[in-house]
């Protein structure tokens, strides 16, 4: 009789798949682009003149939409533009804290009272919803039976429409608030940290003298990875359809050492789900630019351009959802674990961050006037000092069970948080600590006086895969954000923190300048100081070598090295008085995200062990037995028949032993689960770390074993050697 995972690799086997779904040749790129989103220009085409100008005024540069008549003639504009593309329905589309999205449909539909019905959708409609906010996370802000939770219109993130198979729903991004007005969600803190970014910012500006810029954004371009695998996989490894990662499996004869998958040649199914996955993104306004193999195999990236924070966020949510919506179409299933598979790379969700003013000028790149220079010397300075001063911070914003696999191993930036600059960039900035930068590595000498400082070359520095967090030419790299996160938490720090910092060098050089100090002087006396002070931060070696650690305990670094270490630092008094300073986070906020983390890890955590439990007993086990009676039957047929049988009593007892040795181990996790984690959500996430997790990587230890010592044809689960390499 067959097994489950013999009849999958039939399947995968035998099964073809329509790989010509989209024809680029008559969907060109420019049609398809923006196709299914109320644009700009599709606003510009509908709305009345008065009525556009006040929507893209609230759009560009943050102003507050007061009038009632605009939001209807917004509603009654978008309503006709989504039912020309075949809507029916519509929804307030938000980001709960689960980090996923979520989502109630309505119909355009009303009755006439008269046995007939039309289409309506009013700015009422438009302005707010009313979603059940009781059975979403809110870490105590709202009680089970205080049901009152509000979904409000982000107008600087436009409307689209996702296509079905059955119709078609215009989908409008929202923010999601309880009705006592605190954030639910990740979007809300977002907004809010890109105005206090902004505030500080225009203050740097205006002591430059630019007196164009009304805005300044954060600009984000999140390089997404994922794994492919065949979904008949999916479907005989509960541990995948469960927890999404594999909680046991044997490290595979071939996993990346040959080092051929990356930037290989895509395979074909998989290059055909990238087409059609692009295709809808571009349709929706996603501008993705790259895609590749990445390092593990069967491990692949899609990459954007960059984009506002706010509306990059809310792509990249849209990004994981037709990811995993596409592959189903052929065949395939998508992973955005972290950490889906043991022994191999994990994945990541590269966060590349910079500034930029509503005029289109990237603050984070080297200029090719000393003017320009001195400015971006000012803004690369902040972001190191911010980096510098709040680095749990960012740690604890890419804290997760399932990106605790990940990070500190040698594939993933350390847990240690630092700053990477590269050769030159380092060389300036020495130089500028020491108070005066004359020249740099590439040559070019320059005068005295940070405001001449020489252009720099755009790519100023190699890169660092090390580093969490590299400058990498006109941009800072995230690099510990996880595959599976919200990237609206770790830019929602980041935005902060920076902001803190633009408004103490604002606040320095404001003064020194009101009392007669030339700018380019108070420059030169403010920012040697900040370097001396921050310089702590900064690594351009190995983020992955013993040394490192070591030296970074030396320079005083925290090294959360996983969730439960980093959550505390969500209700520190440094970090309420941070986030209350610039309105992001009230106090009561943070301390429900303290909760929700906690819960969210204890949960999920204790959902794997239990999964664990389940495939020991029910799939494991049972094949190691079969397996175990089937050699002792060999064994005592061969002393039967008078022949040595010493060699297979020894894999007789390996094997006893080894499944001796994993029913102790189950045992033990179970009787762990059955123990009462009773306490405040920290304290149950606690002892689910020091008590579940150990005794499950030793069941593993023990399973994975087995798995190299049971017979093939009985083992029951899927391996590594099929699962990442079979297409």
């Amino acid at each position: 009789m067959a097994t489950l995972r013999q009849n999958a690799i039939q399947a995968i086997a035998t099964t073809e798949y329509e790989l010509n779904r989209i024809d680029f040749r008559t969907a060109h790129l420019g049609e398809l682009f923006g196709k299914l989103v109320f644009s700009e220009e599709v606003q510009k085409a509908r709305l009345p003149k008065p009525v556009f100008k006040a929507l893209q005024k609230t759009i560009k540069q943050g102003a507050q939409l007061t009038d009632p008549a605009i939001a209807e003639a917004v509603a009654s504009a978008m309503k006709d533009w989504a039912i020309e593309h075949g809507a029916t329905h519509f929804t307030h589309w938000f980001q709960p804290m689960t980090g996923l999205t979520a989502e109630k449909h309505d119909s355009f539909l009303s009755p006439t009272g008269t046995g007939g019905a039309i289409a309506e959708f009013s700015g009422k409609e438009l302005i707010k919803g009313e979603p059940d906010a009781s059975s979403f996370p809110s870490g105590g802000i709202r009680a089970t039976f205080e049901a009152r939770g509000y979904t409000g219109w982000d107008p600087t993130s436009p409307a689209y429409i996702r296509e079905s198979p059955n119709g078609a729903t215009l989908v409008i991004p929202t923010v999601f608030v309880s009705w006592t007005g605190e954030a639910l969600d990740k979007k809300t803190p977002l907004l809010r940290s890109m105005e206090a970014l902004s505030n500080q910012a225009l203050r740097i500006l205006r002591l430059f003298g630019n007196t164009e810029a009304k805005k300044v954004f954060t600009t984000v371009g999140p390089e997404q990875e994922y794994f492919l695998i065949d979904k008949n996989f999916l479907y005989t490894r509960p541990d995948l359809l469960n927890c999404g990662r594999t909680l046991f499996g044997a490290k595979p004869p071939k996993g990346q050492e040959l080092e051929d998958q990356y930037f290989g040649t895509i395979p074909e199914r998989v290059l055909a789900c990238m087409a059609e996955c692009e295709a809808e993104l571009f349709k929706l306004g996603v501008p993705v630019k790259t895609r590749h193999n990445e390092v593990a195999p069967s491990q692949y990236e899609i990459a954007p351009v960059f984009e506002d924070s706010n509306l990059a966020t809310d792509h990249n949510q849209l990004c994981m959802d037709v990811l995993r919506q596409v592959a189903d179409r052929y065949g395939l299933v998508c992973l955005l674990h972290e950490k889906p598979f043991a022994g191999i790379n994990g994945s990541g969700k590269h966060n590349n961050w910079s500034m930029a003013t509503d005029t289109g000028e990237n603050l984070l790149n080297p200029g090719d006037t000393p003017h320009d220079n001195a400015q971006f010397l000012v803004f690369c300075v902040a972001v190191i000092r911010a980096v510098a001063r709040y680095p749990e911070l960012l740690r604890v914003s890419v804290a997760s069970a399932g990106n605790d696999h990940r990070l500190g191993a040698n594939e993933a930036p350390p847990a240690i948080i630092s700053i990477f600059l590269g050769d030159q960039l380092q060389d300036i900035m020495d130089q500028l600590e020491r108070g005066k930068p004359e020249k740099t590595l590439a040559g070019g000498y320059m005068e005295v006086g940070v405001s001449v400082l020489p252009p720099l070359p755009r790519d100023a520095g190699d890169r660092n895969r090390t580093s969490p967090f590299a400058f990498t030419g006109n941009k800072f790299e995230f690099r510990a954000v996880g595959s599976s996160f919200s990237i609206a938490g770790p830019n929602t720090v980041l935005n902060t923190i920076v902001a803190e910092s633009l408004d103490y060098i604002a606040t320095h050089l404001e003064k020194a300048t009101a009392s007669g100090t030339p700018l380019n002087k108070a420059i030169q006396d403010l920012l040697p100081g900040i370097l001396k002070e921050s310089k702590k931060v900064i690594f351009n070696g190995d983020g992955y070598s013993e040394e490192w650690h070591k030296e970074a305990e030396r320079r005083g670094l925290p090294n959360l090295k996983n969730t439960v270490d980093a959550i505390p630092v969500i209700i520190r008094k440094d970090t309420i008085e941070l986030f209350t300073k610039y309105k992001v986070y009230s106090e009561r906020e943070l301390v429900a995200r303290y909760n929700i983390f906690a819960e969210k890890y204890a949960k999920e955590v204790t959902i794997e062990a239990n999964m664990m439990v389940h495939m020991a007993r029910t799939m494991i086990l049972p094949a190691a037995l079969r397996y175990q009676g089937e050699v002792a039957t060999a064994v005592n047929a061969t002393k039967a028949a008078g022949v040595d049988a010493s060699a297979q009593m020894e894999h007789l007892k390996e094997l006893t032993r080894t499944i001796t040795e994993f029913q102790a181990a189950l045992a033990e996790l179970d009787q762990e689960l059955h123990h009462t984690h009773g306490g405040d959500p920290y304290s149950h996430a606690k002892s689910v770390r020091d008590n579940i997790l150990p005794k499950m990587n030793k069941l593993r230890t023990y399973g994975d074993k087995l798995e190299t010592l049971v017979a093939d044809d009985l083992w029951p689960l899927p391996t590594y050697r099929e699962m990442l390499f079979m297409k």
